[in-house]
């Protein structure tokens, strides 16, 4: 029955998957998330209900619109995969309130996450809207499950030591270092990961991000004049430590006890 079970989740994480591409497109350009009906971007088509099915109509339309033949990006599947996917390994194996309870809180940042990656890649915009959800679901968790000096210290550490360094390079370079919703977003973050995660987690994503700036830098795919999306970086190492949380708690001991 599990199994089942599971394959109804990974439907529903496609679903909603299908969902969140209408977000990553419409929210950054000011759009209904809710209407009107999804449409083809080149030839205004109304895509009828039997060629939106998530995954299954992308292939049985070999990639293209029905109507005017252009391709469709691959992006669109690929999305409504990772999230059925996610749904399908979060879904627990005994069901009971809690573990259900902690399957769609799980599940709802990742979804959250995910939008926040594919817009800050494409728009180089961490929206406000999705870092306020983020905290809906962060707040209410950690005040109930955490102690008062975890989340507060967390969140502070989170805004305050980026907006600080941000503040401090804008007055002596005249140049902004990081975006605002890059610093919101670790703040959120740290009130759910709390101070030693969200530290971890600024490491990381800068080291990350210095790496593959400078990899760029170096193969000339990028200058010093380009900007480069940190959001992902930010992400990428949120999920590890949310959804692989011993693996990570153990190299967190092992950088704070150098």
């Amino acid at each position: 029955m599990i199994i089942l079970f599971k394959i109804y989740a990974f439907i529903f994480g496609s679903m909603v998957g299908s969902f969140l591409n209408v977000v990553i497109y419409r929210m950054p350009i000011g759009k209904s998330i809710v209407s009107p009906r999804s449409s083809c971007p080149s030839c205004s088509y109304q895509i009828p209900w039997y060629q939106n099915i998530p995954i299954l109509s992308y292939i049985f339309l070999r990639g293209k619109c029905a109507n005017c033949g252009v391709k469709i990006s691959s992006r669109y599947p690929l999305i409504e995969l990772i999230v059925g996917l996610s749904s399908f390994l979060l879904f627990p194996s005994y069901l009971n309130p809690t573990s259900l309870f902690e399957y769609f809180f799980l599940f709802s940042i990742f979804c959250a996450l995910v939008c926040h990656f594919v817009i800050d890649l494409d728009h180089q915009l961490l929206l406000d809207k999705i870092n306020l959800y983020l905290l809906f679901l962060f707040l209410p968790y950690s005040l109930f499950f955490n102690h008062y000096t975890f989340w507060a210290i967390g969140g502070a550490i989170g805004f305050g030591f980026p907006w600080l360094i941000t503040e401090v390079y804008f007055r002596l370079r005249g140049k902004v270092g990081l975006g605002g919703g890059d610093i919101k977003l670790w703040g959120v973050l740290g009130i759910f990961l709390g101070p030693k995660m969200i530290v971890m987690n600024i490491f990381l994503s800068c080291f990350l991000g210095s790496l593959v700036g400078g990899t760029l830098m170096l193969l000339k795919k990028f200058s010093k004049e380009s900007y480069l999306a940190f959001g992902p970086f930010i992400i990428f190492t949120a999920i590890f430590q949310i959804y692989f949380p011993t693996i990570m708690s153990d190299l967190a001991r092992l950088l704070f006890s150098l």
